[in-house]
């Protein structure tokens, strides 16, 4: 288990309710992230960084190092002591995720110094100002140096700008003024610089290269883009050349050049054949940075291949294609035997003479080369010699810069990237092999284009006050400083008293209103020049705040934060914070004021809780803004996961237990090597555990448990190691070639956790079974060479399979063939067999030899035969096949078969004889003297005499037995008549037929049986099965038509097997776990119904029915009776209606509801109007009838249904069923509620529309009336 001390992603530790304005500065502290998206401004306020490939050793680093929270003040102020020795943070509202620890000895990326230089000077630069203030334009977007463009589309040119009032733009052109309305072509785009120009109605974009500059102004200034070269890519044909075949000597250097077409941007380069298959490279053979190819020596396998370059255009997307070179290798060895390409001494077996090294480039002993500070230097030696020599590179005076070098092209070329001043000096490469060895010395000069080192920023003054530019650069040779105002040459421009100009440096005192401007500073040399505007802006403001008024930030116990306070004023203001309304400012101990406003608090505490106030103070007044801060909890992973191993296959659980703020959202959520894992179906994700199912080889690695709310998160991370099966083995080699023996060897394959047991060499012949592999042999995993025996005249191609404990590998690649030569067979075919497939033949059959028996080409098979026991002459014949037939045989007479292999190059040794028969015939006779017993009502045993064995005609293989059915002893069932057999196998005279059935005649022949078939049949015999027991009733069924009787059905059985003598039906009552007493009933064959009356409608019964005759009680059948409808709802009225609560509650409800009744009754008298008004606080809808008084006439015209009636499927209105209906007492009519639910109708007759179309209801109140009425 690895515990990762590096805590959150951006605000995970600290979040800002409302968004924060001038966020802009954070992130131009951040830097691009490597391997994955990190936000270094909060990595930097963790103290930490998360482990990446180049950064080993982060996670053991700081494992341990998380504080927990049941720490003491003084252990955590310890801790304190050993962070990073800068506290910063980046960002508005960003917090540090939590006390950790420094990492001990770790060395930093490169791009995260950088990162955190860019934080802390974010902190302390000059504040900007808002955009509603008038300010002098500041370019905030432009395009490269060096602008190369696609001739395919349109140019695009940018440039934007901001300002108060909006600036307008201008153009040059190769420093003249560029008229965009005399070109139809180039427009401007809307509140932009941006140069549009469009080729859709034709131009050549060529037209429109050079140098352009934009001009951003307006009544406060002029600001400048750098100058922008236009170039159109450019991607030329390769000129036409025919190309003469390339002679060399084998073992001799050559070098093929490419020489392609120059194109903007250069073309990238690569090697390929005609038929664009790539050239492999290797340490002989490579491309050069140049884009020649380099034979170090040239062999004659080279000449296998032509060679052509290509040429990649970045732009166009095209590819253009050299003519191939074709190659011809003059040698002294003509042959490309495989055998010498795994010669341990190739070069010397194949007669290529041996010699020291030699540089192909570049020539000579030494060289010198200029690279600019911040690129890449990229030194090459490529050399020649045999055998093929190494290289090595070395620094004098010192070691190479290892984490800026690294070796490319097989160790022949050397990269160190963003070169600095130290890295000149003299590198030299070395070549070497055993005939001896070669330097190259190359002098590295480093040169720098202009780089800052103080930039000018944007001056923001006060009427009076004083201020100053400075622009500080630096290079090689070193640069020159010119300074403009508003794009015009300072000296040129109108003097002004309150400026002094000191070199690099522009020095205003007591500044007014005229001296707002903007100042470029222009610095150069031979390698480039470096631009930047600065504005001069005069101001008159008061304080005021530019952030979001009372944010709200939550931040985690222990972690630093940073309270942000954006704010503006001229002069400057001041700016103090206060705790909750107190006096005192807050600076000093565990608070620090950064010059931007914020307020850091490097501990938090739980007292830390509270409002914070920022107050902004000049001259001209004051403004102020709140903070709240909320303090959290921090979330901590107590129960982490664990490394693991596991076999393939098996199920893993991962477990990740966490404690957090129960204010705060808390997320889990799973990484695999530092990626998003994706949870698929073999995997199942739980709050606290990670499981996967039948665990692959693809799910080794690195599992991270990341727990995460808004603020902050903890990450543990465990190792799973999956015992996988090896890779497979590779790089097989032959090499210590003899006539019967090879010496194999190989590189093995990564085990994959479980060491490697055994290696399966096996082999393909390309002769007799071309594509099939065989196994040869087998060894242990601790070898990896291996002397193989051969087998004569085998064209051999050998793969090794490698084993351990969980499986096999994929076989390797095969190896070269190798080929025997041939010999006589030392064996003869095996399974040599002789048998007739007809009564007059014998077919002689042996299984083929193949390639390692086969010894030798043209493999053949000489068969001979005879009679045995006849002393005759052998018959013979030579066979090319496998099988051969002899014909005119006797029938089933024994023969001595001999088969002897033979090659070209002689015959096998004497073969051994075996026996073989010739064909069989039918038998000529049947069993006689055939007896039959019964043993039982489905079985009979059988006696009978043997035949004589010359009746045969064969092999005796059974006598067998064929019987029927041929009636029943119950007339009316019908039977099938279908033959059945029973073979009793070998030599045997008695023998048992089983499975018959009951009361039946049957019939019964027996045969013998040879391989041929059947014989004659013996004479037929009959007998008689004896009655049985009958077997189950069929379809036996029970129905529980009401709740006091059951009715059970059944059909007569299937097989009686004898006459029926009735039917016997045991059942017992059961309810639960409690069962009754078994009642027995017998009924006659002829009865297959019957009725239970059933003892009480809670319990259910179980049936047993079985059918009988004279023998027996047959096979019963067993049903149960259904279980009552409203079964759960009986038992818990049995329950609950002996209790005296209930007896109790059911007595007050009967008295109730005779109250109701006696009051309905008399309310039911009155009829006709009914005061609502009096009893409820009710508003009339405008569609409602009433009276002068208030009173409702209630009538059916506005039938609407009941409140709390059901709704049935079709959308009809039911009434609840209910034995005490409400519609009883009335006369049918359908009552109305009001909205509220108070009743306005009452029950009437329905009657047609014209008879009661405007009458007034004068029925009875219904009792639902009276019942609101007491309301």
């Amino acid at each position: 288990m690895r515990r990762l001390a590096a805590r959150g992603a951006a605000g995970d530790a600290g979040e800002v309710a409302a968004p924060a304005a001038d966020s802009t500065h954070c992130a131009q502290g951040r830097s691009p992230s490597p391997p994955r998206l990190i936000d270094v401004c909060a990595i930097w306020d963790t103290g930490v960084l998360p482990p990446t490939a180049d950064w080993k050793g982060a996670s053991s680093g700081v494992a341990g190092a998380r504080l927990n929270e049941a720490e003491t003040l003084s252990s955590i102020q310890e801790a304190q002591l050993e962070r990073l020795e800068v506290a910063t943070p980046c960002g508005p509202g960003s917090r540090e995720r939590g006390p950790v620890l420094r990492m001990a000895r770790q060395q930093l990326p490169p791009w995260v110094h950088a990162a955190i230089l860019l934080c802390l000077l974010s902190l302390g630069r000059a504040i900007e100002i808002p955009m509603d203030l008038s300010q002098p334009p500041t370019i905030t977007k432009q395009s490269v140096k060096d602008h190369i463009v696609d001739p395919r589309d349109n140019i695009l040119i940018e440039c934007e700008a901001k300002g108060n009032p909006a600036p307008s733009f201008h153009w040059t052109r190769n420093s003249r003024f560029f008229n965009i309305a005399k070109d139809p072509r180039v427009s401007m785009k809307r509140r932009s610089g941006t140069l549009v120009i469009d080729f859709r109605s034709g131009g050549r974009p060529e037209e429109y290269e050079g140098e352009y500059q934009c001009f951003a102004r307006n009544k406060f200034g002029t600001a400048l883009s750098n100058r922008i070269r236009l170039q159109v890519s450019k991607s030329p044909l390769w000129p036409k050349e025919n190309l003469d075949p390339v002679v060399v000597q084998e073992g001799a250097p050559l070098t093929l050049q490419c020489n392609p077409p120059p194109g903007l941007p250069s073309p990238v380069i690569f090697w390929m054949s005609s038929t664009m298959d790539p050239i492999t490279q290797d340490k002989r053979v490579s491309q050069g940075h140049n884009g020649d190819l380099y034979f170090s020596n040239v062999m004659l396998q080279d000449m296998q291949t032509d060679y052509s370059c290509n040429a990649r255009f970045h732009f166009t997307h095209t590819i253009q294609q050299k003519n191939a070179f074709t190659l011809k290798v003059l040698t002294n060895h003509p042959h490309n035997d495989s055998s010498l390409r795994n010669h341990p001494d190739m070069y010397s077996a194949r007669g290529v003479a041996e010699r020291t090294p030699s540089f192909m480039y570049p020539q000579g002993t030494a060289s010198s080369q200029m690279v600019l500070r911040g690129m890449d230097l990229l030194l090459e030696c490529i050399a020649s010699g045999v055998p093929t020599p190494d290289i090595a590179w070395y620094k004098k005076g010192g070691d190479l810069p290892s984490d800026k070098a690294k070796f490319e092209n097989f160790n022949k070329a050397l990269r160190i990237t963003n070169v600095s001043e130290e890295d000149s000096g003299e590198y030299f490469c070395l070549a070497s092999n055993k005939m001896g060895s070669i330097r190259h010395t190359i002098s590295v000069r480093v040169k720098a284009a202009p780089y800052w080192l103080d930039e000018p920023k944007n001056l923001i003054l006060a009427p009076g006050e004083d201020g100053r530019l400075v622009c500080r650069a630096s290079g090689n040779p070193k640069p020159t400083i010119q300074w403009m105002v508003n794009g015009e040459p300072l000296q040129s421009a109108p003097p002004n008293p309150n400026r002094e100009v000191a070199g690099d440096t522009i020095i205003f005192r007591d500044t007014q209103i005229s001296s707002r401007a903007v100042y470029q500073c222009n610095t150069s040399n031979e390698h480039g020049y470096l631009l930047a505007n600065a504005f001069v802006s005069v101001l008159d403001v008061p304080p005021r705040m530019l952030s979001p008024r009372n944010q709200l930030i939550r931040v985690i116990l222990y972690n630093r934060t940073r309270l942000d306070c954006p704010f503006f004023g001229s002069p400057i203001p001041t700016l103090r914070w206060f705790k909750n309304g107190q006096g005192s400012n807050l600076d000093g101990g565990n608070y620090h004021v950064y010059e931007n406003g914020s307020l850091e608090i490097k501990m938090i505490h739980k007292e830390d809780q509270g409002i914070y106030t920022c107050v902004a103070t000049n001259i001209l007044g004051k403004a102020e803004n709140q903070v709240r801060l909320e303090v959290k909890d921090p979330t901590r992973i107590f129960r982490m996961p664990e490394d693991q191993v596991a076999k393939r296959g098996t199920t893993v659980q991962l477990e990740c237990r966490v404690k957090h703020d129960p204010s705060l959202k808390l997320t889990v959520s799973w990484l695999k090597d530092d990626e998003p894992l994706y949870i698929g179906n073999r995997m199942k994700k739980e709050d606290d555990s990670l499981t996967i199912f039948g665990v692959a080889e693809r799910d080794q690695g690195s599992y991270t448990c990341v727990a995460s709310t808004e603020l902050d998160q903890d990450l543990a991370k465990a190792y799973l190691t999956v015992l996988g099966r090896p890779d497979r083995p590779r790089d097989l080699e032959l090499t210590d070639l003899a006539e019967r023996s090879v010496r194999l060897t190989w590189i093995p394959g990564d085990d994959n956790n479980s060491p490697i047991t055994d290696y399966v060499v096996q082999f393909e012949e390309d002769q007799f079974q071309p594509g099939v592999w065989h196994d040869h042999s087998k060894f242990p995993g601790s070898v990896n060479s291996a002397v193989l025996q051969l087998s004569p005249y085998v064209n051999y191609q050998f793969r090794v399979i490698a084993i351990n404990e969980v499986g096999s590998s994929h076989p390797s690649l095969p190896s070269e063939r190798y080929r025997t030569s041939g010999a006589p067979p030392e064996s003869n075919p095996a399974d040599v067999k002789g048998e007739g497939t007809r009564k007059n033949n014998m077919e002689i059959t042996w299984t083929p030899m193949n390639a390692t028996s086969a010894f030798g080409p043209n493999l053949r098979y000489i068969v001979k035969w005879r009679r045995r026991e006849t002393r005759e002459s052998w018959n013979n014949v030579t066979v090319w096949g496998s099988r051969y037939v002899v014909g005119q045989t006797p029938v089933y007479v024994p023969y001595e078969i001999r088969v002897q292999a033979e090659n070209d190059f002689g015959k096998g040794p004497e073969p051994d004889t075996v026996i073989g028969y010739s064909g069989e015939d039918y038998p000529r006779a049947a069993p006689t003297d055939v007896k039959i017993r019964v043993l039982n009502s489905t079985a009979i045993s059988l006696q009978w005499n043997r035949v004589y064995s010359d009746t045969v005609q064969g092999l005796l293989r059974e006598y067998r037995a064929y019987y029927w059915r041929e009636s029943s002893l119950l007339k009316s069932l019908w039977v099938s008549q279908k033959r059945q057999q029973a073979s009793f196998p070998g030599d045997r005279l008695r023998g048992v037929v089983p499975r018959l059935f009951p009361y039946s005649n049957y019939k019964l022949e027996m045969v013998v049986v040879n391989g041929r078939g059947d014989g004659p049949r013996s004479e037929t015999k009959e007998f008689t099965t004896p009655e049985g027991v009958p077997s189950a009733p069929r379809r036996f069924r029970v129905r529980q038509p009401n709740l006091e009787t059951i009715n059970l059905e059944w059909d007569h059985p299937e097989h009686p097997n004898g006459i029926l003598t009735g039917y016997t039906l045991r059942y017992v009552a059961f309810n639960g776990t409690k069962v009754g007493k078994q009642i027995v009933e017998n009924f006659s064959p002829n009865q297959t119904k019957f009725t239970v009356q059933r003892a009480d409608p809670v319990s259910r019964y179980r049936f047993t029915l079985s059918a009988r005759t004279q023998v027996g009680s047959g096979e019963a059948v067993t049903e149960e009776s259904p279980a009552p409808p409203n079964e759960a709802y009986t038992n818990n009225q049995a329950d609950i209606a002996t209790q005296g609560w209930f007896i109790g509650l059911m007595c007050a409800i009967a008295l109730l509801v005779l109250i109701l009744l006696i009051v309905c009754f008399i309310k039911r008298s009155r009829g006709g109007k009914y005061p609502v008004r009096e009893k409820k606080d009710v508003p009339l809808g405008p569609e409602d009838p009433k009276e002068e008084d208030g009173s409702f006439d209630y009538s059916d015209e506005d039938n609407k249904p009941l409140q709390g009636s059901q709704t049935s499927l079709d959308g009809t209105i039911k009434q609840q069923e209910s034995d005490d209906s409400l519609v009883d007492y009335g006369e049918g009519g359908e009552g109305q509620f009001n909205e509220d639910g108070s009743f306005i109708g009452q029950y009437t007759v329905k009657k047609d529309k014209e008879e009661t179309e405007g009458n007034e209801s004068s029925e009875a109140t219904s009792p639902v009336n009276a019942i609101y009425s007491l309301a």
